[in-house]
């Protein structure tokens, strides 16, 4: 599973920098990313996806699933 985890981090990571969301320099790993999601208060982070948005994923917060949206900027926000 560990390799599963570094192949889809490092594809996510690659993806975002060639589209332009993140530079080389703050590219984040998808372990760095639901660490992030989750120090903003979130927990149970799935289905991280790279989309024209941004980075979407799922996640619980006060006990209710919420789809989150991370921007170039890396700020966490709650989608519709």
């Amino acid at each position: 599973m560990r390799t599963t985890i570094s192949c889809t981090a490092v594809l996510l990571t690659a993806s975002l920098t060639v589209l332009g969301w993140l530079s080389p320099a703050v590219a984040l790993t998808q372990e760095e990313l639901v660490a992030r999601i989750e120090a903003a208060g979130y927990s149970q982070v799935s289905d991280i996806k790279s989309t024209a948005e941004g980075i979407i994923a799922k996640a619980t917060k006060n006990g209710r699933q919420v789809r989150l949206v991370m921007d170039s900027n890396g700020q966490i926000k709650e989608s519709k």
